[in-house]
């Protein structure tokens, strides 16, 4: 690996450590219920006029799964000038969540690319030069989806103070020019890299992505302000374009030609629906806040119930067909991982909606994240 290249890859990280779509962080150790607003949130914004049929108080500060004196002594530590404290906080800005998902979907992508090409050996895949380009690669997606968490935390702050007090830029543990540096590095270096090392194609698939994930939480388009578009948004850049895009790129980068297959086209019908359901259950945690801001999503429409009901309904069909899939189509599936093991994260499913309270915040947030761990 070359100088250059080295020192490219050195930024690239340095920039996605910065920074991460749209989403809920695990909690803290202490896993302590939020119930009352907390003396370190004095900027806490005023709804105003706003009448939700709550007090103030818990207007203020809506229930969480987070310990308000670790995060007021976080404050504290970043203030005072704790490198440790400020790594943390820009650990926190990149959702580490969602990295989770867009490195399982990336290596997801390349393993069914790699299975796909007829001749295709290990032994001679040329790693020196194949395996420092996926590296480069993952760290452009990871730069996207730096770019797109955080430009949505910088201009969601007052949202978030309500929602979800325990991100840095709202808490105050980092500063909203510090995410601003963060977001633009990731903004151009993630591009930049694409540019540089990949087709055409895939450089215009990122850009798209880059640009709806953009235009979601910048005015005045701000397209989560519609739930309409904001599904279509989601469900485009997490669904289509993130696993089309490593496919292609694979492909791409092995010289193969690229075709349309039962297997491609499967993943890219599953992956696309499951991240319309992300698209919808991500705004059950936030109804107090989007209403306060007057922030319209399903979930404000119809409430948190119906929702989840629905949302619980589509997975469901969504896994139907995916063992449907596989059993109409044995010769291109293996009907171990397409029957059994969508049967098991059906019943997974379903055994997490059992345990769901619609009334309860700390319970909507815990079958929220677990629809993004299946």
């Amino acid at each position: 690996m070359t100088p250059q290249l080295f020192a490219l890859l050195l930024c690239a990280l340095l920039a996605a450590t910065f920074s991460n779509a749209f989403s809920i962080d695990r909690a803290p150790s202490s896993r302590r219920a939020y119930r009352t607003a907390s003396a370190s949130f004095k900027q806490m914004p005023s709804p105003g006029s706003i009448s939700l049929g709550k007090s103030s108080t818990q207007l203020a500060a809506v229930e969480g799964d987070f310990d308000p004196e670790a995060l007021s002594k976080s404050v504290e530590a970043v203030k005072a000038g704790s490198v440790k404290a400020r790594l943390r906080a820009l650990y926190k800005f990149t959702r580490p969540h969602t990295i989770r998902g867009t490195v399982l979907a990336s290596v997801a992508g390349t393993i069914r690319a790699l299975v796909d090409t007829p001749g295709f050996s290990l032994a001679d895949a040329q790693w020196s030069v194949r395996l420092p380009r996926a590296i480069i690669g993952m760290i452009a997606l990871l730069l996207g989806n730096a770019f797109i968490v955080g430009i949505n935390q910088i201009f969601d702050e007052g949202i978030d103070k309500l929602n979800k007090p325990f991100l840095p830029v709202a808490s105050g543990e980092m500063s909203t020019r510090f995410a601003w540096v963060a977001v633009l590095s990731s903004g151009i270096i993630g591009p930049l890299i694409v540019k540089s090392f990949f087709p055409p194609l895939l450089f215009q698939l990122y850009m798209a992505g880059w640009t709806l994930g953009a235009v979601y939480s910048i005015p005045p388009i701000r397209t989560k302000q519609n739930p309409i578009l904001a599904g279509l948004t989601i469900a485009s850049v997490r669904g289509f374009l993130l696993n089309f895009g490593v496919y292609y790129a694979v492909k791409d980068a092995i010289g193969a030609p690229f075709s349309w297959s039962p297997k491609v086209s499967f993943i890219a019908r599953f992956m696309t629906a499951f991240a319309t359901c992300i698209a919808v259950t991500k705004d059950l945690p936030d109804v107090e806040g989007d209403k306060a801001f007057q922030i319209e999503t399903f979930a404000t429409r119809v409430g948190v119930s119906k929702i989840a009901k629905g949302a619980t309904v589509f997975l469901l069909l969504n896994y139907a067909h995916a063992i449907a899939t596989g059993i109409l189509n044995k010769s291109a599936f293996n009907l171990l991982p397409m029957v059994g093991g969508h049967a098991a994260l059906a019943a997974m499913l379903m055994f997490r909606f059992t345990q769901l309270d619609p009334e309860s915040m700390p319970s909507i947030k815990t079958y929220y994240k677990h629809i993004w761990d299946l």
